[in-house]
């Protein structure tokens, strides 16, 4: 009687189990990007968001737990370094997401003045990263005064009326109308300085809306003040520059850049002859670092 042998498949390694994710990693992830919420926070003067960071490049677990929480509070991760930190920029529909309505509204009631605020923003990310191989490096800084890009407006803005009057334009529309064009046309109708009794700046004078917006970017992480002269000067950060390039290609940064007016990077506007191109529409209340309303 021959005895029956059963034969199988040698068994194959058993797949590795899969770490569960404790509190104690969840609480770490979620460390890094409050971390990555405080813009003026260096990873150098702190040992543990270097930590953390340095957790994030080498373990590709905490990596992807980290990013999920980012995505939870709506935030996209822009790039995670020892040079940036956790640079994260809020998505339009998220809590931290800062909207260029509520940026004017707390500045000044003229609805006219959005569209100020907004060219203010774009102006500045123009003069620091004139050029796409500014963007490009990771080691460019650039470097803008206040003085600087309201000069660098007002130029834009004699370009854009030069436009109009050989197209045979409308030069003076209701200042409420959406667009560059309209903005341009409040623009160079409001003072420069505008001081009062005591010489102090305008709030409401273009370099005072200019001002304003440089000292937000500051207060955001996303500018430095480096002295007082030419109405305050400022370089760019990491972070800064990481924005700019999440926001480049907005119709309105791409309609002031297609001007052709561009600053050299000392915050000292020398302006080059604008060639010919398309007219595009700019999105109403669009402004870096802001969604629309």
């Amino acid at each position: 009687m021959s005895e029956h042998v059963e034969w199988s498949e040698p068994e194959g390694p058993a797949p590795a189990a899969t770490a569960a994710v404790t509190p104690a990693d969840a609480a770490d992830a979620a460390r890094l990007v409050s971390f990555g919420l405080q813009p003026k926070l260096q990873p150098a003067r702190d040992q543990e968001y270097a930590d953390l960071l340095r957790r994030y490049r080498e373990d590709p677990p905490f990596a992807r737990l980290a990013d999920a929480v980012a995505t939870g509070l709506g935030l996209i991760v822009l790039e995670v370094s020892p040079r940036a930190g956790m640079a994260v920029t809020a998505a339009e529909e998220s809590v931290f997401a800062v909207r260029m309505g509520d940026y004017a509204r707390r500045t000044s009631a003229d609805g006219g003045d959005r569209f100020l605020h907004g060219l203010a923003h774009l102006a500045v990310a123009a003069m620091a990263f004139p050029r796409p191989e500014d963007l490009a490096d990771d080691g460019y800084i650039g470097r803008i005064t206040v003085n600087g890009v309201d000069a660098f407006v007002r130029q834009a803005c004699r370009r854009l009326e030069e436009r109009a009057e050989e197209q045979g334009e409308n030069t003076d529309p209701a200042t409420d109308a959406p667009g560059l064009e309209a903005a341009w046309r409040i623009w160079v109708r409001r003072s420069a300085t505008g001081a009062t009794k005591d010489a102090r700046r305008l709030a409401g004078s273009t370099t005072g809306i200019v001002a304003k917006a440089a000292a937000f970017l500051t207060e955001s992480g996303f500018l430095q003040r480096t002295g007082d002269d030419h109405g305050g000067t400022y370089r760019t950060t990491a972070r800064y520059q990481l924005q700019v390039r999440d926001m480049a290609g907005s119709a309105a940064m791409a309609e002031l850049l297609d001007l052709g007016v561009v600053p050299v990077t000392d915050g000292t506007p020398t302006l080059l002859p604008a060639e010919e191109s398309d007219d595009l529409e700019l999105v109403a209340d669009a402004g870096l670092p802001f969604h629309s309303s």
